[in-house]
């Protein structure tokens, strides 16, 4: 610690979800007079959703402050030290210090800490391709770049958009653009929409964004995007074909933002993420914890590391690193891979380890994919629900689910999350007392179908 100062300073590097989560779990534990924090961010916000922008943007959610947790003000007012439009340039690990610049002002200067928490999140994968910085093609991943996209769609007279990528990000973005009353092509390299599903349910989400009129062009490899004089997107450019847009939308996902981290020799994973252990200190270094989309976390049903860029780990990871720089003691075991997400009133959901996941790392494995209804078949409203699932060969541990139908579809999926988390076989699953009731579930919930099934297909492979 810096003899100099009575009391130990943190600086965190982040003002979103992980970096402000820890700083206020920090508060929480040590008053002002026993620790100072100070917290960097470049953009203009913090605690905000980064998962609510396409909501935002299709006008599901009408006031972008909606979105926002815990205001600057709010922090301030918790004797947090928060500098927006400051970018950290340059981390000294040895020297325990950060240097800063004033975005506003260009000033540099450098802060020593005694911990410090790197929450950089994550960036939208731009491709090194002619066109890709042109006006009116845009990256979403921060407010900021919410509002740059709508100020465009409000200024911008034409009503051709094309979004490049089918993940989350670019199925929600091609919801939203239809309901601004764009006409939306998705291009996308893959074999269908949703590459976190298995092809033969990622087909599915196909049919019902066609069904909302987006255009799908699958395996297809955007090369270039073309300009017009003004130095304005004016067509999104594949090996086959040339699609015409006035705004385009890059879906392709994101990378941990971990140049600084790199640049000062700190661990990086296979995935780049910054590795840290279930403290999440970052190895090898003392006085310094990272969370949120820029760390690589260790999937419980694989074993290996993964990053999985979601708020909701982003959180917890914040209230991990919070409590232990506080002087308490928490640990972040891992993840088993949940995400859902919807297209009109399809909901998307998936849990664990796809087909490929289980193949690269070695696991044998049964699948089983089921029909089934949200409701008791004669309950009105009742509606079609797909369900696939994944099962380890001969000891029928469960590695996987998949869900794809409508209203009361995707949440389901959190059975699977939790029987994941537990290490539960399918045969174990088949007993579960989930609760019943015709107008929430068949007798046999769909869920649960498919357990009955994927432990005979166990059974009968043994």
């Amino acid at each position: 610690m810096n003899m100099s100062r009575t009391r130990e300073r943190l600086v965190v590097i982040g003002g979103d979800a992980a970096g402000m989560s820890a700083a206020s779990q920090a508060r929480r534990s040590k008053g002002p007079d026993e620790l100072e924090i100070v917290a960097f961010e470049r953009g203009h916000f913090t605690s905000y959703s980064a998962c609510g922008i396409p909501y935002w943007v299709g006008g599901d959610v009408t006031d972008r402050d909606e979105l926002i947790a815990r205001t600057p003000e709010e922090h301030r007012a918790r004797d947090i030290d928060l500098r927006l439009r400051t970018e950290v340039t340059e981390l000294d690990p040895d020297g325990q210090r950060v240097r800063a610049r004033d975005l506003e002002s260009g000033e540099e200067s450098w802060t020593s800490y005694d911990k410090l928490v790197i929450a950089t999140g994550a960036r939208p994968i731009r491709p090194d391709m002619p066109g890709v910085d042109a006006a009116g093609v845009h990256g979403v991943q921060t407010l900021d770049d919410g509002q740059a996209l709508l100020d465009t769609l409000e200024g911008t007279r034409g009503r051709r958009a094309v979004v490049v990528g089918a993940g989350y990000i670019g199925v929600e973005m091609a919801e939203a653009l239809i309901k601004r009353g764009y006409e939306v092509t998705v291009v996308n390299r893959g074999s269908e929409p949703m590459s976190t599903l298995d092809p033969d349910m990622g087909c599915l989400v196909h049919d019902a964004m066609e069904g909302l009129g987006i255009t799908m062009v699958n395996d297809a490899e955007v090369t270039k995007i073309l300009t017009g004089e003004d130095g304005w997107v004016r067509a999104v450019v594949t090996q086959e074909r040339e699609f015409p847009a006035d705004v385009v939308v890059l879906g392709i996902g994101v990378r941990p933002e971990t140049a600084l981290a790199k640049a000062a020799g700190l661990p990086l994973g296979p995935h780049g993420g910054l590795l840290t252990d279930r403290s999440m200190r970052v190895r090898g270094h003392e006085d310094i914890w990272s969370g949120g989309d820029c760390v690589e976390v260790l999937d419980l049903v694989s074993g290996q590391e993964r990053h999985i860029p979601l708020g909701t780990h982003a959180n917890k990871h914040g209230q991990v690193i919070g409590t232990n720089v506080g002087g308490g003691y928490a640990t972040f075991p891992g993840v088993v891979g949940t995400a859902v997400s919807k297209v009109c009133d399809l909901e998307i959901a998936r849990t664990g380890l796809r087909e490929k996941d289980a193949h690269r790392v070695g696991l044998r494995f049964e699948a089983v994919t089921i029909e089934s209804t949200s409701r008791a078949g004669y309950y009105p409203n009742a509606s079609p629900m797909t369900v696939k699932m994944l099962a380890e060969h001969r000891t029928g541990r469960l590695l996987g689910v998949q869900i794809v139908g409508r209203e009361g579809a995707g949440k389901r999926v959190d059975i699977a999350a939790v029987a994941l988390t537990a290490g539960m076989t399918v045969d174990q699953m088949t007993a579960l007392d989930l609760g019943y009731a015709p107008p929430f579930s068949p007798v046999w919930d769909p869920v649960l179908v498919a357990a009955r099934k994927a432990a005979a297909k166990v059974r009968g492979s043994l």
